[in-house]
């Protein structure tokens, strides 16, 4: 059996394992285990028993990870110092008097809420349990009440910090600062494209609008009570920006910050509730974490196969034409992310694509910001979209009907997908500007 075969087979088993409900890290961790063993059948030499610890010990011990906990604890500390009402009430100040006041308020607090928190699961459970049965209250339909929030909760997390983006820059050695940088633009252009919808949909659905005005006393206050909740992802982006500091010191100065201010300036939180966070957090951290480890055994075993080296010969053996790459990606991992979670479906194909995508001169930065909002996309495509399942428990309806809410806004988003996949300056342009390596 050549090495051909034996690399298919195994990426085959990969799937079988997926598709049969096993945990994710333990089908890595048993296809790495059999990539090596495979290995040693073919090169006739022992099997590389200390490759498996060493490689989970390598993939755990990247520094750069480290801001993956970091982030998720400072958004779990902000989320449970009751962030969500200041949000929504900062946004329905901004663009409150706008036809469809609610559900453009839900997207631009969603924007914050996910800039915040870095996780598109969380801005649709935080941000539904309060905007959806408002939206009900003031008359939308249950099914665009979900639609909207269900779409707004991928935009956030592709505005810095974003989880998804650091897996992939762990994953393919590129620089996360770079990436936060890149998703600025897509992230933004994401939100304005949603609301955008909520207008045109507006002429034939007549959302209900808001038109009362906040007096001058409630208006200060709520400028106030947001800007403090807002001052930590504005403190990680401008620290990255300006150099001042690394993006894991910019998560160790998240974490203090919302510490800080949920203890001694909101005065939201206990002391005697951080077991409970923590414990929150090392929960949502740590089985990405542990993705990741068996990842690396994973990519450890198919690279001595040179896996790598077979699939770029295959892609470009179809194609070498940037656009038809790209489209081929975007294909497969939108079919990727109906099935499988963001960060694992990154940790096992990044590695595998991005080296095609260098050889076509495509930056790694635009590259991994495709990958990463097209991934979190997935969160609102049916089977498995997360966000889908989220809002429609708050919803109280089927998954069905929230799929039908959220299509419009799913068409728009992969409209921004395309643009920018074909328009690399729209990613790429912050990071150049900054002096960084694209």
């Amino acid at each position: 059996m050549d090495t051909g075969t034996v690399v298919s087979v195994l990426i085959f088993l990969t799937f079988v394992f997926l598709l049969a409900g096993i945990p994710v890290y333990i089908g890595l961790l048993m296809t790495g285990f059999f990539s090596l063993m495979a290995l040693s059948l073919l090169t006739e030499t022992p099997i590389a028993t200390l490759a498996i610890s060493q490689s989970i010990f390598n993939g755990m011990g990247n520094l750069s990870l480290l801001a993956i906990p970091f982030f998720m604890l400072a958004g779990e500390i902000m989320n449970r110092g009751g962030i969500t009402e200041k949000l929504v009430r900062f946004a329905m100040l901004l663009i409150g008097r706008l036809p469809g006041s609610l559900a453009n308020s839900g997207i631009i607090a969603s924007m914050f809420f996910g800039g915040i928190t870095g996780s598109a699961q969380a801005t649709s459970s935080c941000m539904g349990g309060i905007l959806i049965p408002a939206m009900k209250k003031e008359g939308y339909s249950t099914s665009e009440a979900c639609g909207v929030i269900a779409g707004a909760s991928t935009c956030g997390p592709i505005i810095p910090p974003s989880i998804i983006m650091v897996v992939y820059a762990t994953a393919v050695g590129c620089s996360v600062g770079a990436m936060f940088m890149g998703g600025i633009i897509p992230g933004i252009l994401c939100g304005l494209t949603l609301i955008a919808v909520v207008l045109l949909r507006n002429k034939t659905c007549k959302f209900p609008r808001r038109t009362e005005k906040l007096a001058e006393g409630e208006l200060r206050q709520t400028v106030m009570e947001a800007i403090v909740p807002l001052g930590m992802p504005l403190i990680v982006v401008g620290g990255i920006m300006s150099g001042v500091c690394t993006v894991n010191e910019a998560g160790a100065i998240a974490v203090f910050y919302s510490l800080f201010v949920s203890l001694y300036v909101t005065k939201t939180l206990k002391m005697n509730e951080m077991g409970g966070i923590l414990l929150n957090a090392v929960n949502s951290s740590a089985p990405i974490l542990l993705i990741i480890a068996c990842a690396k055994v994973f990519s450890y075993g198919l690279t001595a196969l040179q896996m790598p080296q077979l699939v770029s010969s295959l892609i470009l053996s179809l194609t070498d034409n940037t656009y038809v790459f790209f489209l081929l990606v975007n294909i497969l991992l939108i079919v990727m992310g109906m099935f499988m979670d963001g960060g694992a479906a990154v940790v096992i194909l990044a590695p595998i694509l991005a080296p095609v995508a260098v050889l076509l001169d495509i930056s790694l930065v635009q590259f991994g910001v495709v990958m990463a909002f097209n991934l979190t996309i997935g969160n609102i495509t049916p089977p498995l979209g997360y966000c889908l399942f989220i809002t429609s428990k708050i919803g109280q309806i089927p998954v069905e009907s929230v799929v039908k809410g959220t299509a419009p806004y799913l068409i728009a988003e992969i409209g921004v997908l395309l643009l920018i996949t074909y328009i690399p300056d729209l990613i790429t342009a912050i990071p150049l500007s900054l002096g960084y390596k694209i």
